[in-house]
């Protein structure tokens, strides 16, 4: 004969299988490394911000490492606007001439401020910093199709020291992407090459995309055409292929990048969905796309 079990007791029940199902995934990660790019739509919501920023100090409280990489392209583009200038972009990247690296350095930092605020509400302490801070992110002029697009900067050299110092100090580090090239000028970094620089230099085992699409889509135009799990030579035929394209083509070089460069993991999210790092980390299904190297199965997805 079943136990009879109340509403109150079933309730509790699924969520006790909820943290069974998580528990060898919690086993797996306990110290790793895991670097999360904040931004898109999740950034401008303050109900997404708060799941985030939930979803990101559980992480660190059932053992995991996680530094968050921000951006804060809609605010930049709004104080920009203000200051009487048109936000420009050439190839996803936004034309920086000095007055906007300045907006940008201002808004980055403020952004930074807010989300320590935010985790440390939580009882994690948090540390902002700039990838200017103790020579963290090093740059070169970046072009765009062989334009100079002003104060843009690309990533070519990482000294993660400053973050081992806090992970290892039990802080949570949350970077805004700016750094400084061989004169010491400030560059605008995109966050996404940002966060793959930092993840390779970190040896993360997971780098986390929070972006406002689903994931790789094998048709832009249907939903359900989602693919969950890619390898990093199935993406690259998805390029040549023409199947993906426009501004999924920088995104996808940045996950492969990062794969190549010894990430274990790298995950789109759809910032939108609550608690979606929580869902695609710590359940059997996900919610996004991830991409690996070799043999999905051979350490059973995780």
């Amino acid at each position: 004969m079943e136990p009879y079990l109340n509403r109150e007791q079933m309730e509790a029940q699924e969520k006790a299988q909820v943290l069974i199902e998580a528990l060898p995934y919690i086993q797996k990660f306990n110290r790793k490394i895991i670097v999360v790019k904040y931004g898109g739509s999740a950034m401008s919501d303050e109900e997404l911000q708060r799941s985030v920023i939930q979803d990101v100090t559980l992480l660190k409280l059932v053992g995991f490492k996680p530094i968050i990489v921000h951006g804060g392209g809609k605010a930049i583009s709004k104080w920009v606007e203000k200051s009487g200038k048109e936000a420009k972009f050439v190839k996803g990247l936004r034309v920086t001439d000095a007055e906007t690296c300045e907006i940008a350095e201002m808004v980055l930092g403020s952004v930074s401020k807010k989300l320590v605020s935010m985790v440390e509400e939580l009882g994690i302490r948090a540390i902002g910093i700039s990838g200017k801070d103790g020579n963290l992110l090093h740059v070169q002029k970046k072009y765009a199709d062989g334009q100079d697009i002003g104060f843009v900067g690309e990533v070519t050299d990482v000294d993660p020291k400053i973050l081992f110092d806090m992970l290892e100090n039990d802080y949570l580090p949350i970077v805004a992407p700016l750094g400084m090239d061989d004169d010491f000028n400030t560059y605008n970094i995109n966050a996404d090459e940002a966060a793959s620089a930092i993840a390779r230099a970190v040896c993360a085992d997971k780098l986390v995309y929070l972006t406002d699409i689903t994931g790789v889509l094998r048709s832009l135009d249907d939903p359900n055409s989602l693919i969950s799990r890619i390898n990093i030579d199935q993406a690259d035929k998805l390029i040549q292929d023409g199947i993906v394209g426009g501004g999924m083509l920088p995104k996808l070089a940045n996950c492969t990048d990062a794969v190549r460069g010894g990430v274990h993991r790298v995950h789109i999210l759809d910032g939108r969905i609550p608690h979606c790092i929580l869902l695609e980390i710590f359940t059997d299904n996900g919610v996004g796309t991830v991409f690996y190297k070799g043999d999905y199965m051979a350490d059973r997805g995780y």
